[in-house]
């Protein structure tokens, strides 16, 4: 295995050239959701030239809406297509997924960007551009370690199904697509920007909207209302207490150097039409974090006694209900066990190419991996890297030796899971 290694990491530092110029054509399409297809089309491109056996597909929302863990603000997915591309083990090995999306979050103010957000500029060992970490340099680093294997003359026993999906950004649809498509592995990785750690687990989380009704009046006799302001800030503080209720029974080791495992953040709040008026409805709009071994169902049904039970608080609450809606966004938890072979056999080839042990915590986000792990039934590791710092970010970035480091794990890893055919 030794003489493989040595193989396989001097192959891939003679592809840097390569790697960064597939990076920069993919960050060069601004890949932001209903915009994806330009890339795709480099992806399809790519597992062409690597002869896999492709599936192109555009999801249908009717039949995903009859999912329960379904979430999207489309109407339709035209013009945005899902890429599964697989490379067909010889058999009697384990299969595994690469899962990596294509989409990317827009880039914001341009101004605080130093360069274009899609320029694809290399300065100092980095590739600069919208989704450059999030998660385009994790898809060539897939791409890489395949590309490797078959360049070396290397045949595995288990089917590598590779997949770029749309819509991660939003909740998944993509990957749950691919999932009701009938694509099954015994294991699966996501090159999200970790930098470079090992995530077997995974917070979920839900957006919610919270609308609180007081009574109008005029501002000179305020007394004469009820501010929903103040009502508001009642229903906030049982928030905050919520939050530290839920994380202090989290003794997850994972979590032992984040300060909040699983937040509840107020995000955005509307309230009030007139500074001489008392105002009569404020909107709460937030996040709730689910924890790693709970459902999402849980989740809200703990935020939902809350809400129920504020009237012990204060009695307005008893005729003037609280509206709890849950919209948007939401992605599953996810939690595979730190003695999993999968987990073992990443950290192994970790190892092999750093010579130390790999940090392994608890992501601090939601993935795909949670749809993969709760309605695929497919154990799931969360590895790549790109930068968490920067992902989201202007001047966002990635290094381009990490790229090429993670290839190469992940290429070590293939061969000891899926088996080597001799």
């Amino acid at each position: 295995m030794e003489h493989i290694q040595n193989k396989l990491h001097l192959w891939l530092v003679k592809q840097k050239k390569a790697c960064i110029e597939l990076l920069r054509r993919l960050v060069q399409e601004a890949s932001t959701q209903v915009n994806e297809a330009t890339a795709q089309a480099i992806i399809v491109e790519k597992c062409r030239q690597l002869r896999l056996q492709l599936d192109i597909w555009e999801p249908e929302i009717e039949k995903l809406k009859e999912h329960p863990y379904f979430v999207s603000t489309r109407m339709t997915f035209h013009n945005s297509p899902n890429v599964v591309a697989v490379w067909k083990g010889t058999g009697g090995g384990r299969s595994l997924i690469l899962n990596s999306h294509i989409d990317v979050v827009p880039e914001g103010d341009v101004k605080q960007w130093e360069a274009d957000p899609y320029s694809g500029m290399v300065k100092d060992g980095k590739l600069y551009g919208r989704g450059a970490s999030d998660m385009k340099g994790g898809t060539v680093s897939l791409l890489l370690a395949i590309e490797a294997l078959q360049s070396l003359g290397i045949r595995l026993k288990g089917d590598v199904i590779f997949q770029s999906v749309i819509e991660e950004e939003s909740g998944g649809a993509g990957t749950l697509a691919a999932i009701l498509r009938g694509y099954r592995a015994d294991g699966a990785i996501i090159p999200e920007p970790t930098d470079m750690k090992l995530f077997p687990k995974q917070q979920g989380s839900l957006w919610f909207r919270l609308t609180v009704y007081g009574k109008s009046a005029h501002g000179g006799t305020r007394y004469e209302g009820v501010s929903a302001i103040e009502k508001a800030w009642i229903v906030f503080e049982r928030i905050q207490q919520l939050e530290t209720e839920r994380n202090k029974r989290i003794d997850d080791l994972l979590y032992q150097h984040v300060p909040i495992p699983i937040p509840i953040n107020v995000g955005t709040i509307r309230g009030g039409t007139w500074p001489s008026s008392v105002p009569d409805c404020v909107i709460l709009e937030g996040r709730m974090g689910v924890a790693p071994n709970e459902t999402i169902e849980q989740a809200k049904r703990e935020m939902e006694e809350v809400v129920r039970s504020l009237h012990e608080r204060d009695e307005w609450f008893r005729t003037n209900t609280i509206e709890l809606e849950w919209f948007g966004a939401q992605w599953l938890p996810s939690s595979v066990e730190t003695t999993h072979p999968l987990l073992y056999a990443l950290t192994q080839a970790y190892r092999q190419v750093k010579g130390v042990d790999p940090i392994i915590e608890a992501a601090p986000w939601g993935t795909d991996g949670g749809l993969l792990t709760r309605v695929g039934a497919i154990p799931t590791v969360v590895f790549g890297p790109g930068t968490t710092a920067v992902a989201h970010y202007p001047n966002e970035y990635i290094e381009i030796d990490r790229v090429l480091e993670a290839a190469e794990m992940i290429a070590l890893m293939m061969m000891d899971w899926c088996g080597i055919d001799n």
